[in-house]
């Protein structure tokens, strides 16, 4: 079956007044304080403060935390093992700065990450939900307030875990989350995926509900997540994360979901900045590209970026690194995008992965059908694009799949090549909310669906199913009172090239 395409007049309306029709949850959380972007943009210390209190207000003694660390952070070039930053979570009763956040998920363990308040005893006690295995993790932190990473291992394929965090015998977080399938299994896989947090969704209980209603194994986020336009300010980009990590939506997602995260523009430097701009150093992109590694929990890597690939069960998935390796005076020009040493080694994880499925994100758009290609591949690196395309082609890699974001809204669309074969592109790139440019592309041939950036707080959902004779993949747009706006299947007939 192929996927149902929608006429564009249909999708229009449809974009149109889709977020005025949502059905809403009779226990969804209204929104306090309805952020805007530019105000975002801003990061304000008035405009942070709305945003913690956004939906629900927050404890008042995590307020309190939040407001002294931030004021730390705006005067002086310091990281989170300040003493004064420490002495404030200490004082205001917070065991953890920061976490628990899940990542990396194995057939047999995770990791997860954290920050914590001192350097007392952590005990991390682990039990399958069928009873059958217990664990106990016990770990001795080095530096208050430094980003720690704990593997739990040893652990069975394709089960279900709960854990439970203690310091010093107290309770400080707990969670959930299911091992991924052995490889060569054909269990069910489901994967959440969407980008443009912009700092304003992370702060919305309806959407992360509906995210852990799906129960997904892990969640891709592609960019604009939790640091606003920051340029090379590093104790800001700090005070956006901690902004992150003291909302209770968040904490409650990244507890229970294993998160893997690739930056873009705002996350990076500034709008539609990427590489080396003027004022920015090698140096300055070395910090940056470390701050973010610090502050996230994907896979280590051995690269100057920030890029990496992982297997989950049938997935390969792999996340480029679409903006600090861009070359500003090369624009337009082959190898200006990824820069070489990641075009080559993207071309050589296709070439060798065996996994049945392969997801290849970017910050920015692979088509150019919306704003005629603004800031993404088409205005960059045709040439290396075209390079990418043509090996999937010529090798008969089968299973690719390519996922984007920066494009306020959500859309998804073919991009047709010689023959019958076509490549599929989906970019929700809608978790804040915010403008965007059109829903519609002006050739709209080949668009799948389109919605506007206003208004719309939604993900994407990817389910592999390749039990039975015919394997498939299911996209599904859903919104953020679980309602599901757009369902496609694609038959994994459609995801091999044929190479005549």
């Amino acid at each position: 079956m192929r996927f149902k395409k929608v006429s564009s007049l249909v999708t229009l309306i449809v974009s149109l007044f889709s977020t005025a029709t949502f059905a809403q949850r009779t226990d969804s959380i209204p929104v306090r304080h309805d952020v805007t972007l530019p105000q975002a943009h801003k990061g304000t210390l008035e405009i942070d403060s709305l945003l913690l209190d956004s939906y629900v207000r927050l404890p008042e003694n995590i307020r309190k935390f939040y407001l002294e660390a931030r004021s730390v952070f705006e005067e002086n070039e310091v990281d989170f093992t300040d003493e004064r930053i420490v002495a404030a979570a200490v004082k205001n009763g917070i065991p953890l700065i920061s976490g628990p956040m899940l990542g990396d998920l194995k057939e047999n363990s995770v990791t997860i990450w954290f920050r914590p308040a001192s350097i007392n005893l952590i005990e991390i006690e682990i039990a399958d939900l069928a009873g059958k295995e217990t664990k106990l993790y016990i770990f001795n932190p080095s530096v208050a307030g430094q980003a720690e990473r704990i593997v739990l291992g040893n652990l069975s394929s394709s089960t279900k875990y709960s854990y439970l965090m203690k310091i010093q015998g107290a309770e400080v977080a707990k969670g959930t989350f299911q091992t991924s399938s052995k490889i060569g299994e054909t269990s069910e896989l489901r994967l959440a995926f969407a980008s443009d947090f912009h700092k304003i969704g992370l702060h919305n209980p309806n959407l992360m509900d509906a995210i852990l209603a799906r129960n997904p194994i892990a969640m891709l986020l592609l960019g604009d997540l939790a640091v606003d336009d920051r340029d090379t300010k590093l104790s800001m980009h700090r005070a956006d994360y901690l902004l992150r990590d003291v909302s209770q939506p968040w904490r409650k997602l990244a507890a229970n979901v294993p998160l893997y995260a690739a930056w873009d523009d705002h996350d990076y430097l500034n709008n539609d900045l990427s590489g080396l701009p003027e004022g920015v150093s090698e140096v300055d992109r070395d910090a940056l590209r470390r701050l973010w590694k610090e502050n996230w929990n994907n896979p280590k890597t051995e690269v100057d970026g920030i890029y990496f690939n992982t297997r989950i069960g049938a997935v390969e998935v792999i996340m480029l690194d679409t903006r600090s390796f861009r070359e500003n005076d090369r624009r337009g020009e082959y190898n200006s995008y990824l820069g070489a040493a990641q075009l080559n080694w993207l071309k050589d994880v296709l070439a060798k992965s065996t996994a049945p499925y392969k997801l290849i994100t970017s910050g920015t758009m692979w088509s150019d059908y919306i704003s005629e290609g603004k800031d993404s591949w088409g205005t960059w690196d045709t040439l290396g694009r075209e390079e990418i395309h043509k090996l999937i082609e010529t090798e008969n890699i089968p299973g690719v799949l390519l996922l984007s974001g920066d494009r306020h809204g959500a859309r998804g669309f073919t991009i047709p090549r010689k023959g019958d074969f076509e490549f599929y592109e989906f970019g929700p790139a809608s978790l804040g909310g915010v403008p965007g440019p059109e829903a519609i592309a002006k050739n709209s041939s080949t668009q799948l669906f389109g919605y506007l950036g206003l208004g719309l707080k939604a993900f994407g959902e990817l389910v592999f199913d390749r039990e039975g004779e015919l394997p498939r993949v299911t996209f599904r747009l859903i919104d953020e009172y679980g309602n599901i706006m757009e369902e496609h299947q694609l038959s994994y007939d459609q995801l091999i090239p044929r190479n005549k």
